[in-house]
Protein backbone atom coordinates (compact mmCIF):
# COMPACT_ATOMS: atom_id res chain seq x y z
CA UNK A 1 0.00 0.00 0.00
CA UNK A 2 2.97 2.31 0.58
CA UNK A 3 3.96 1.87 -2.64
CA UNK A 4 0.87 2.56 -4.36
CA UNK A 5 0.17 5.93 -1.66
CA UNK A 6 3.95 6.78 -3.01
CA UNK A 7 2.89 6.73 -6.65
CA UNK A 8 -0.27 8.66 -6.12
CA UNK A 9 1.34 11.11 -3.92
CA UNK A 10 3.82 12.18 -6.76
CA UNK A 11 1.51 12.33 -9.16
CA UNK A 12 0.48 15.77 -9.12
CA UNK A 13 3.04 17.42 -6.66
CA UNK A 14 4.35 20.29 -8.76
CA UNK A 15 7.68 20.14 -6.26
CA UNK A 16 7.93 16.47 -8.00
CA UNK A 17 11.39 15.26 -9.41
CA UNK A 18 11.91 12.31 -11.93
CA UNK A 19 13.80 10.46 -9.62
CA UNK A 20 10.57 10.34 -6.96
CA UNK A 21 8.76 9.15 -9.66
CA UNK A 22 11.09 6.34 -10.49
CA UNK A 23 11.61 5.28 -6.62
CA UNK A 24 7.78 5.08 -6.23
CA UNK A 25 6.89 3.08 -9.70
CA UNK A 26 10.29 1.17 -8.72
CA UNK A 27 8.08 0.53 -4.99
CA UNK A 28 4.83 -0.93 -6.87
CA UNK A 29 6.81 -2.73 -9.45
CA UNK A 30 8.73 -4.71 -6.50
CA UNK A 31 5.72 -4.89 -4.44
CA UNK A 32 3.46 -7.04 -7.68
CA UNK A 33 6.45 -8.88 -8.16
CA UNK A 34 6.50 -10.25 -4.12
CA UNK A 35 2.81 -10.43 -4.30
CA UNK A 36 2.33 -12.29 -8.05
CA UNK A 37 5.63 -14.01 -9.22
CA UNK A 38 7.14 -14.67 -5.63
CA UNK A 39 4.44 -17.26 -4.75
CA UNK A 40 4.33 -18.85 -8.07
CA UNK A 41 7.81 -19.62 -8.08
CA UNK A 42 7.49 -21.06 -4.93
CA UNK A 43 4.50 -22.72 -5.64
CA UNK A 44 6.23 -23.97 -8.92
CA UNK A 45 9.62 -25.20 -7.01
CA UNK A 46 7.66 -27.15 -4.21
CA UNK A 47 5.14 -29.03 -6.42
CA UNK A 48 8.90 -29.65 -8.85
CA UNK A 49 9.98 -31.05 -5.46
CA UNK A 50 7.81 -32.91 -3.81
CA UNK A 51 6.84 -35.39 -7.41
CA UNK A 52 10.49 -35.70 -7.01
CA UNK A 53 10.76 -36.72 -3.59
CA UNK A 54 7.56 -38.70 -4.29
CA UNK A 55 9.81 -40.19 -6.89
CA UNK A 56 11.92 -41.08 -4.66
CA UNK A 57 10.29 -42.88 -2.18
CA UNK A 58 8.85 -45.08 -4.89
CA UNK A 59 12.06 -46.45 -5.19
CA UNK A 60 13.37 -46.83 -1.78
CA UNK A 61 10.17 -49.10 -1.08
CA UNK A 62 10.50 -51.30 -4.96
CA UNK A 63 14.35 -51.51 -3.21
CA UNK A 64 13.90 -52.12 0.80
CA UNK A 65 12.41 -54.37 3.01
CA UNK A 66 10.70 -55.13 5.89
CA UNK A 67 12.69 -57.98 7.81
CA UNK A 68 12.44 -59.52 11.23
CA UNK A 69 16.36 -60.14 12.28
CA UNK A 70 17.08 -62.37 15.78
CA UNK A 71 19.61 -60.15 17.92
CA UNK A 72 22.68 -62.41 18.68
CA UNK A 73 24.28 -59.66 21.17
CA UNK A 74 24.65 -56.05 21.51
CA UNK A 75 26.90 -53.89 19.82
CA UNK A 76 29.53 -52.31 21.63
CA UNK A 77 30.31 -50.21 18.51
CA UNK A 78 28.26 -47.86 16.29
CA UNK A 79 26.07 -49.31 13.83
CA UNK A 80 26.40 -49.10 9.93
CA UNK A 81 23.22 -48.21 9.28
CA UNK A 82 19.53 -47.46 11.59
CA UNK A 83 17.05 -50.12 9.73
CA UNK A 84 14.58 -49.20 12.18
CA UNK A 85 10.68 -49.86 11.38
CA UNK A 86 8.83 -47.51 13.82
CA UNK A 87 9.62 -44.64 15.33
CA UNK A 88 10.98 -42.35 12.67
CA UNK A 89 11.88 -39.17 14.75
CA UNK A 90 15.45 -38.49 15.19
CA UNK A 91 14.73 -37.95 18.95
CA UNK A 92 14.31 -41.60 19.31
CA UNK A 93 16.45 -44.30 21.33
CA UNK A 94 18.58 -46.28 19.09
CA UNK A 95 20.13 -49.28 20.22
CA UNK A 96 22.84 -51.55 18.07
CA UNK A 97 22.94 -55.13 18.34
CA UNK A 98 25.01 -58.10 16.27
CA UNK A 99 21.47 -59.78 14.66
CA UNK A 100 21.00 -62.47 11.86
CA UNK A 101 18.50 -62.31 9.25
CA UNK A 102 17.88 -63.48 5.71
CA UNK A 103 18.27 -61.71 2.47
CA UNK A 104 14.94 -61.39 0.17
CA UNK A 105 16.64 -64.51 -1.84
CA UNK A 106 16.53 -66.31 1.32
CA UNK A 107 20.11 -66.35 1.75
CA UNK A 108 21.51 -66.06 5.63
CA UNK A 109 22.83 -62.55 6.50
CA UNK A 110 24.72 -61.65 9.80
CA UNK A 111 25.89 -57.29 10.81
CA UNK A 112 25.54 -54.69 13.29
CA UNK A 113 22.65 -52.99 12.74
CA UNK A 114 20.56 -49.83 14.47
CA UNK A 115 17.25 -50.23 15.62
CA UNK A 116 14.42 -48.20 17.98
CA UNK A 117 12.51 -51.52 18.44
CA UNK A 118 12.90 -52.90 21.72
CA UNK A 119 15.77 -55.13 21.63
CA UNK A 120 15.87 -58.14 24.27
CA UNK A 121 18.68 -60.52 24.69
CA UNK A 122 19.74 -62.89 22.55
CA UNK A 123 17.03 -64.41 20.55
CA UNK A 124 14.82 -61.60 20.55
CA UNK A 125 13.62 -60.28 17.37
CA UNK A 126 13.48 -56.70 16.11
CA UNK A 127 12.22 -55.31 12.46
CA UNK A 128 15.09 -53.96 10.17
CA UNK A 129 15.04 -52.84 6.76
CA UNK A 130 17.44 -53.67 4.02
CA UNK A 131 18.43 -53.78 0.35
CA UNK A 132 17.42 -55.60 -2.75
CA UNK A 133 21.05 -57.97 -1.47
CA UNK A 134 19.93 -58.45 1.87
CA UNK A 135 22.36 -55.85 3.51
CA UNK A 136 21.27 -53.12 6.01
CA UNK A 137 19.92 -49.94 4.86
CA UNK A 138 18.40 -46.78 6.29
CA UNK A 139 14.35 -46.43 6.36
CA UNK A 140 12.53 -45.47 3.23
CA UNK A 141 11.35 -41.84 3.15
CA UNK A 142 7.56 -41.74 3.88
CA UNK A 143 5.04 -39.93 1.76
CA UNK A 144 4.29 -37.23 4.95
CA UNK A 145 8.37 -36.67 5.00
CA UNK A 146 8.53 -36.09 1.48
CA UNK A 147 5.54 -33.36 1.76
CA UNK A 148 7.36 -31.74 4.36
CA UNK A 149 10.15 -30.99 2.43
CA UNK A 150 8.31 -30.26 -0.55
CA UNK A 151 6.93 -27.46 1.16
CA UNK A 152 9.87 -26.40 3.13
CA UNK A 153 11.59 -26.20 -0.45
CA UNK A 154 9.21 -24.09 -1.95
CA UNK A 155 8.64 -21.46 1.30
CA UNK A 156 12.11 -21.09 1.03
CA UNK A 157 12.30 -20.69 -3.04
CA UNK A 158 9.61 -17.93 -1.95
CA UNK A 159 11.29 -16.57 0.03
CA UNK A 160 14.74 -16.26 -1.37
CA UNK A 161 12.48 -14.44 -4.60
CA UNK A 162 11.46 -12.05 -2.06
CA UNK A 163 14.64 -11.07 -0.93
CA UNK A 164 16.28 -11.22 -4.13
CA UNK A 165 13.45 -8.43 -5.05
CA UNK A 166 14.02 -6.23 -2.24
CA UNK A 167 17.73 -6.60 -2.82
CA UNK A 168 17.28 -5.23 -6.26
CA UNK A 169 14.91 -3.07 -5.42
CA UNK A 170 17.67 -1.24 -3.02
CA UNK A 171 20.73 -2.04 -5.53
CA UNK A 172 18.37 0.72 -7.97
CA UNK A 173 17.45 2.88 -5.52
CA UNK A 174 20.58 3.17 -3.82
CA UNK A 175 22.45 3.74 -7.81
CA UNK A 176 19.64 6.56 -8.77
CA UNK A 177 20.39 8.32 -5.19
CA UNK A 178 24.18 8.10 -6.02
CA UNK A 179 23.89 9.65 -9.28
CA UNK A 180 21.32 12.45 -8.45
CA UNK A 181 23.63 13.54 -5.65
CA UNK A 182 26.86 13.27 -8.25
CA UNK A 183 24.34 15.92 -10.58
CA UNK A 184 24.20 17.96 -7.64
CA UNK A 185 27.80 18.26 -7.05
CA UNK A 186 28.34 19.11 -10.55
CA UNK A 187 25.72 21.85 -9.95
CA UNK A 188 26.59 23.14 -7.33
CA UNK A 189 30.01 23.16 -8.54
CA UNK A 190 29.09 25.30 -11.68
CA UNK A 191 27.67 27.84 -9.02
CA UNK A 192 30.18 27.87 -6.87
CA UNK A 193 32.73 30.59 -8.26
CA UNK A 194 29.25 33.08 -8.53
CA UNK A 195 27.95 32.68 -5.31
CA UNK A 196 26.89 34.86 -3.21
CA UNK A 197 28.30 37.43 -5.57
CA UNK A 198 26.49 40.73 -6.82
CA UNK A 199 24.46 40.78 -10.11
CA UNK A 200 25.00 36.66 -9.80
CA UNK A 201 22.42 36.12 -12.65
CA UNK A 202 21.94 39.17 -14.57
Amino acid sequence: MRAVSGVWRWRHNPLRRATDRCEAWLALAALLLVVLVAPVLGWVCGALTDDALQESVRAQRAQRHLTTAVVVRRAAGPPRFAGEQEGSSGRAAHTSVVATWRAPDGRPRKGTVSTTSKAGGPGSRVRIWTDAAGRPAPRPMDVPTAHTHAVLAGVGVFLLATGFIEVGRRLIVWRMAHRRYAQLDRAWARAGPDWGRAGTGS
